[in-house]
């Protein structure tokens, strides 16, 4: 029936529809005429077609805008119609023939109709492309190749017809199919080229796009545009100006709103259900207690089911927003895996080929032929799926960082404080890496089962049943793995832990390095940091050794099954004859198989890792938010400025109301002071009234905008002019009004670069009163309604603050606007229009000043006791600022001062960025590495490695040789010994494989223990200065990420890379033994290949720094809006950090995806190298087959299918142990930088009570912050006797902190000597020598750990000693009422104690050595006065007999010292007792009266 249809379709032709004898069994093959009319015709229209309505829906879905009509479109247009003219013109000969000649076959008028109007929809779609704005069309190019390589056939039958049988040649027909073919050339050469940019598209703005979406379609598929990048690259070391722009769809504002918006979505379904469960039966009044009692039991009742209740899904978050870009990635995974069958199937057909001598030779090559074109399509295909995982890699970083920071914003107190700032970098940093590293091979999931399943197809085909045997050997793996992958999640996560508190204590570290400088606590600390190290290098161990049997398991599946596989199928029957067909055929099959297997358990532990993740991730962003109604803002109805009714506020549910009963009422525009004890509740009303407290009951009302002076200053790492605009618009009249106001102008003048100079990370190149200065200038500059200011007069001294009392908080400030001000200030009371006394929590009085005086209250008792302060001078005398503050970091002369120069910016940089080193990793750096290794174990695990790469080539050469075996009665003898040696070359296999991974392992965590340590001394041995220069950021980097990377990647990696690159030199061994006439070919590809790889590695590699360069300044940036998050929701910033943060984290990603591309673009090039190495060995198999054995071509095709992988794997491997060993680079550079004197002198020369009388002299004594910038003090000569009190006074950046900082060798003097009991302590050990005297610092900064551990580290103090000087410091009954006592936990920078509180916890430390010497740097600056009171009492009964130094702000604390030390721009001005500086009426006596003491 099918035959007569053919027949009277083609009637005319009177051939068959397809004639075997005719394509296949001849040396001439050629396709029927029916087939060319009608196959090769119909099938890219066909394709066009079905392509045509997706691809219309796809354009109309992403416009791009409109390009303009070029001449490359006018182009494409003619071409399309002239083709439309062709095949109509043969449609009218054919109509023409029908009335004249005879009657055609249908054919001849169906097929030219049908490409007429596949022509007319060509056109049409070529049009509407260019309305759309899409530049390359793959859809398109495909059809014209298609078209184009089905005419060839047409084409080539033609040319023999015209030449075999000149009579049957119809020349119009001929005519019209050579132009048509000619056309369709042209047609494709067009498609392949790119169209300009569509209007007003970016690329039109952007100063540097990316070339991608501008590229070619074959551009894209091969990789082609980075490729002016890698130029440039491997001209010159890649900088950053060299980056293209994100494309828009991977920009952190397109990416992250959609994942906030969908999880959103999911917790808000979660609430719901959450609700409908909570409130069913809750609804009962609360009055006598039986019915109480009753509600209470119902809670019980309703709160059981809410466990089963499931929390809101985060991955189905992340499906919806990264899913339908995900899904391209499976389909072509799908192609990829069956293209994967194509290459043994080959071979089956190339080995029955070599064996049948009577084939035509050109079915040989057309193998060949095939194999390449199958290879390539199966590259090409690969490299595209990898490229959709990695961009989707990418955006999800984006996206999860995205999240977290903006959670971090939002997150309440309580909840802040459950998650530490190192567990939140961690977040971003590790738990968004192990997502992105999953991605690429999460898909494994579904693919690896279906490559098993075809693998195990295709062997029954080729062995039947024997399969069984070698199915059964991999199901009994599944368990041992599974196993391995469970106990790797438990050590995974108790890794993470130790992780997590290593980085936290380490952040802590770094944040309170001075404090542990000064201490000489860096040995304590360093030892916790050990213990963590050392139980999570334990982890590391275990997990080593469970890598080693997961190893052993995975590279002998594949032999065990191949051999069991083998063994059945010879034992079974006699008959079975082990051919080269069955053997190699089935061993490619089982390549096939190893990598599945091989993936699955590593895609398995890499979905536990990210499964550890995801729920940390979960837990953060369910995290408790901030109540966005626990405060009101009204705007002009309501009457008070800030009412707060029946208020009661706690810092977390779980615990106690902080505040409680509070009734405020404050009328718009006055001043409120706000006093009480250390600990009574000051900074938790102004945090109430922020709405950072949790409103348990009552109301707040805050009328209009709010700014907030912190108690402690947040200082940006930023110029010191954003600091004070604060993302505000730029007015530099009122810019210059408000730094004149907060008394900033003098400090101005002297930074290196005026206020461009940038400040350390939390200022740490300004003074203590500087911070508190530019704080305060911030929330003044931003103009707003209400100002809460948390005692921003602390930290200045008399003169400074009462002139920013006058000038900006005080009634006739700048401000009309209404201000709360926490005070422990007595001066400034008499001018508050209202006095809020603070108790535990309550308000106990309000009232005026003369009010509170009236009443005779605990307030007017506690006025009179400290009067002495409060005899303000106020007479008319308009206090003058004198230039009054220097820096710390620098020390100015007078005349210096009058002539202000222009600054310039480049002076005042401080902090350095992580620069990206360039050019090749130095060889010393691998060596570091296997030096910390250890020789001897590299040299044992290379010679295992070698030793199983050898066993397993002899292995499969053995094989080759057991299938060339002759058959002798149907079977072969020697199979049994055969067998027998292959066994035991596997078995020995084995055991060398599990050798070299354990040795491997060892040696992996030996290097992590020895480089953390290094590194961690390096970085504790490191002065001061070196941590003012270096963003804590880049060190939490070191010691988190490269850390990570050296304990985790770094010996995977070199496991892997050994072991492709003996695979690779393994296979093509065994191609040059079967075929040598490849030896022609390997030298050339060999040398493409080199070039290729030192060609992608130089910019790869620079590509990777500047990627890790730019991934600090996103944690640097976190770590600072997580230090200030109060501050920027009171100024209502949170967009401008969110916008910043963003534009880190795109700036990051600017550097990483060129580097994926680069991977992509390389692993093409790579891939077709080994794509014609195959064909080459298939090709010369083919030549040489009449003097091939079966069995060796088999083994040489097998190998070198194989070796594609091998080349691709090896060159990834290789550029990433380059790239990851730049982590070893990063950790071993800090040994370089300079470091402190000797922490001890062996043996010691001091006597162990020295210092015994406490004598301090100085001679002429000097010192500077920097090589670079002028002495800070000079020419210091005093001496000061055993037990004398010295105060230090002068004006903010006198250099009075300078001074103690020469004291205790922070800063090293430039000129003169100090002695301490006539020892120089320039010759002394820093340890020997802090460890002697005693400070008590400026900012008070505690470490997260028991109240015990902060007093005591050492532990060298029974409890007795503790408890005495808790006492002593009066802080006993506070300690006595937590529920802990001594091992009272202290939150992180010990949050949970108030500044005042953890101030005596620095007392009770020196109470605790009482050294002869005691140094008092402002240390009562954050208490108020009756506690100021108590510790002078302490330090003058407890260290009576001590020689006491002490700064001071507040002059009262002074007045009965020994004698005064007055500073003035670092030099000595006057020195001698109280009373008699006051009758020389000098600088002192100027200070003394300020502070109305005179």
């Amino acid at each position: 029936m099918r035959s007569s249809f053919h027949f009277h379709f083609c009637s005319s032709l009177l051939f068959l529809f397809q004639d075997w004898n005719r394509t296949w069994y001849t040396d001439n093959p050629d396709f029927t005429q029916c087939f060319q009319n009608t196959v090769l015709v119909w099938l890219p229209c066909f394709y066009l077609w079905i392509c045509a309505p997706f691809y219309l829906v796809y354009l109309h879905t992403h416009d791009h805008g409109y390009i303009c009509m070029t001449h490359l479109n006018k182009a494409k247009t003619a071409v399309g119609f002239l083709l439309w003219i062709i095949c109509w013109s043969d449609v009218f000969y054919s109509f023409w023939e029908r009335s004249h000649v005879s009657s055609p076959a249908p054919v001849r008028l169906v097929s030219p109709t049908l490409l007429g109007l596949t022509m007319l929809l060509a056109v049409m779609l070529i049009h509407y492309e260019r309305m759309k704005g899409a530049q390359s069309s793959g859809v398109m190019l495909i059809y014209w190749l298609l078209a184009l390589l089905c005419a060839t056939v047409t084409f080539r039958s033609k040319v023999f017809q015209a030449l075999e049988q000149p009579q049957t040649v119809c020349v119009w027909r001929y005519t019209t199919f050579y132009i048509y073919y000619a056309l369709l050339l042209i047609a494709l050469f067009l498609s392949s080229l790119t169209d300009q940019p569509p209007l007003f598209s970016r690329e039109v703005k952007d100063s540097n796009p990316c070339p991608e979406p501008g590229a070619s379609f074959l551009s894209r598929i091969t990789f082609w545009w980075i490729t002016r990048m890698m130029m440039t690259g491997y001209r010159r070391p890649l900088e950053e100006k060299d980056l293209w722009s994100l494309n828009a769809e991977d920009c952190s504002h397109r990416v992250v709103p959609q994942l906030v918006k969908r999880w959103n979505t999911q917790c808000q379904k979660f609430k719901r259900s959450e609700e409908k469960m909570l409130y069913s039966s809750k609804r009962v009044p609360h009055s006598e207690n039986p019915q109480r009692q009753a509600v209470e039991e119902s809670e019980i009742l309703i709160l059981r089911p809410r466990k089963k209740n499931k929390e809101p899904s985060l991955l189905w978050a992340l499906c919806l927003t990264f899913g339908p870009y995900f899904f391209i990635s499976c389909i072509y995974k799908l192609i990829q895996d069956i293209l994967m069958f194509v290459g043994p199937e080959i071979l089956r057909l190339l080995i029955q080929f070599v064996n049948d001598s009577s084939a035509p030779s050109w079915q040989g090559y057309f193998y060949a032929a095939l194999l390449f074109v199958c290879t390539s399509v199966q590259s090409l295909i690969l490299q595209k799926y990898f490229h959709v995982c990695f961009v989707s890699g990418m955006r999800l970083r984006t996206a999860v960082i995205g999240a977290v920071y903006r959670k971090a914003l939002v997150i309440s107190s309580a909840a802040r404080r459950t998650s530490t700032v190192g567990e939140i970098v961690n977040l971003m940093s590790v738990d968004a890496q192990r997502f992105m590293d999953l991605i690429t091979y999460i898909n494994m999931i579904w693919s690896a089962p279906l490559q098993v399943v075809l693998a195990l197809y295709f062997l029954w085909q080729n062995l039947g049943p024997s399969v069984l045997a070698g199915v059964a050997v991999m199901v009994l793996m599944v368990p041992v793995n599974a196993v391995i992958a469970m106990k790797t999640k438990a050590y995974q996560v108790a890794q993470m832990k130790s992780k997590d508190n290593r980085i936290k204590l380490m952040n802590e570290m770094l944040n309170g390095i001075k404090v542990l400088k000064l201490y000489a606590w860096e040995l304590a600390f360093k030892g916790k940091v050990s213990d963590i190290r050392e139980s999570e290098l334990r982890v590391l161990k275990k997990a080593a050794y469970l890598g080693a049997v997961s190893t052993f398991t995975w590279v002998c599946a594949p032999f065990l099954v191949a051999l069991s596989t083998f063994a059945v199928y010879v034992l079974i029957d006699e008959r079975n004859v082990l051919d080269a067909q069955k053997a190699f055929v089935s061993l490619a099959l089982f390549n096939i198989l190893r990598f599945p297997l091989n993936m699955l358990p590593m895609v398995i532990s890499s979905m536990v890792q990210a499964s550890v993740s995801l729920k940390r991730l979960r837990v953060f962003l369910s995290h408790e938010e901030l109540q966005l109604d626990s405060v009101e803002h009204k705007a002009a109805e309501a009457q008070h400025s800030i009412s707060v009714t029946d208020g009661a506020f706690t810092w977390s549910r779980t615990e106690s109301p902080t505040l409680k009963r509070l009734n405020i009422n404050i009328p718009e525009g006055s001043l409120v002071a706000v006093v009480g004890h250390v600990g009574s509740g000051k900074s938790s009303l102004l945090s109430a009234l922020l709405g950072e407290m949790d409103k348990l009951e009552g109301s707040v009302t805050v009328k209009g905008s709010v700014a907030y002076v912190p108690q402690q200053a947040w200082i940006q790492n930023s110029s010191l002019k954003d600091n004070i605009i604060f993302g505000q618009e730029r007015r530099q009249s009122w810019y210059q009004h408000v730094v004149e106001a907060c008394a900033l102008q003098p400090d101005l003048d002297i930074l290196p670069a005026g206020d461009d100079t940038e400040i350390g990370e939390k200022g740490v190149n300004l003074s203590g009163g500087q911070k508190q200065r530019v704080s305060l200038a911030r929330a003044v500059y931003c103009d707003r309604t209400v100002y809460l200011l948390d005692d921003p007069l602390s930290a200045v001294d008399a003169h400074v603050g009462k002139h920013i009392f006058d000038q900006v908080i005080g009634p006739q400030g700048l401000h009309v606007q209404t201000r709360v001000l926490v005070t422990h200030g007595l001066s400034y009371l008499p001018q508050a229009d209202l006095i809020l006394v603070m108790m535990k929590g309550e308000i106990s009085e309000v009232g005026s000043y003369q009010h509170l005086m009236a009443t005779e209250g605990a307030f007017a008792e506690f006025l009179r006791t400290y009067a002495a302060v409060d005899k303000a001078d106020n007479s008319g005398e308009e206090c003058v600022v004198l230039p009054c503050s220097v820096a710390p970091c620098s020390s100015t002369t007078a005349d210096e001062k009058l002539s202000k120069k222009p600054k310039n910016p480049e002076v005042g940089k401080l902090t350095e960025a992580d620069k990206a080193s360039t050019g090749q990793v130095k060889l010393s750096v691998f060596w570091a590495y296997f030096k910390s290794i250890g020789v001897l174990l590299s040299c044992i695990s290379l010679l295992l490695f070698l030793a199983h790469h050898l066993l397993s080539l002899f292995s499969n050469y053995w094989l080759s040789l057991w299938t060339d075996d002759p058959v002798v009665n149907g079977t072969q003898p020697n199979r049994l010994m055969r067998l027998g040696v292959y066994g035991a070359f596997g078995l020995s296999q084995g055991v060398a494989v599990f050798g070299y991974s354990l040795s491997m392992s060892i040696g992996g965590v030996l290097a992590s223990r020895y480089l953390h340590q290094s590194m961690l001394y390096d970085v504790l041995r490191s002065p001061m200065s070196f941590f003012e220069r270096t963003p804590s950021g880049n060190l939490v980097n070191r010691f988190a990420k490269e850390m990570d990377t050296i304990d985790t990647l770094i010996p995977s990696i070199i496991k892997m890379f050994l072991g492709s690159m003996f695979n690779v030199l393994g296979s093509c061994v065994i191609i040059l033994i079967a075929t040598p006439l490849v030896s022609i070919i390997i030298p050339f590809l060999g040398l493409l290949y080199f070039f290729v790889q030192r060609f992608y590695v130089a910019s790869s590699r620079q590509l990777k720094r500047l990627e890790s360069v730019s991934r600090s300044p996103i944690y640097t940036h976190f770590n600072e809006t997580l230090l200030g998050t109060s501050v920027i929701r009171a100024f209502s910033e949170q967009e401008r950090f969110i916008h910043e943060s963003d534009q880190r984290v795109d700036h990051n990603q600017k550097a990483y995806y060129p580097s994926i591309v680069a991977n992509r673009w390389l692993a093409i090039r790579l891939e077709f190298v080994g794509n014609c190495i195959v064909s080459f060995a298939a090709l010369f198999a083919v030549v040489a087959r009449q003097s091939l054995s079966p069995g060796i071509m088999g083994l040489s095709i097998s190998y070198a299918l194989q070796l594609t992988t091998s080349l691709t794997w090896l060159v990834r491997m290789s550029s990433d142990v380059e790239t990851n060993i730049v982590a070893v680079e990063k950790v071993k550079e800090y040994s370089d930088t300079e470091k402190e004197a000797e922490w001890k002198h062996e043996p010691s020369t001091l006597s162990p009570g020295w210092p015994t009388n406490g004598c301090i002299e100085m001679r002429n004594f000097g010192l500077r912050y920097r090589q670079d910038l002028d002495l800070a003090i000079r020419n210091i000569t005093i001496s000061i006797n055993g037990g004398e009190k010295v105060g230090i006074v002068g004006r903010t950046g006198a250099g009075k902190s300078s001074l103690t900082l020469g004291l205790f060798r922070i800063i090293e003097a430039a000129e003169g000597q100090i002695f301490i009991d006539g020892v120089d302590i320039a010759k002394l050990g820093l340890h020997e020598l802090r460890s002697r005297i005693t400070i008590i610092p400026q900012d008070p900064v505690l470490f997260s750990g028991s109240l015990r551990m902060n007093l005591d580290p050492f532990d060298s103090y029974t409890d007795e000693e503790v408890w005495r000087a808790l006492e002593f410091s009066h802080l006993k009954t506070f300690v006595s009422s937590l529920p802990n006592k001594l091992n009272h936990d202290c939150s992180e920078g010990g949050e949970n104690l108030s500044v005042g509180q953890r101030q005596l916890l620095c007392l009770a430390r020196a109470l605790l050595r009482k050294t002869r010497i005691l140094v008092l740097d402002e240390a009562t600056a954050a208490v108020d006065m009756e506690t100021d009171n108590l510790i002078q009492s302490t330090i003058r009964s407890q260290f009576e007999d001590c020689t006491v130094l002490t700064i001071a702000h507040r002059l009262n604390t002074i007045m009965d010292y020994t004698r005064v030390l007055v500073l003035e721009n670092g030099k000595m001005a006057e020195f001698d007792s109280p009373s008699n500086l006051i009758s020389q009426r000098g600088a002192f006596h100027k200070m003394a009266k300020d502070s109305g003491l005179v």
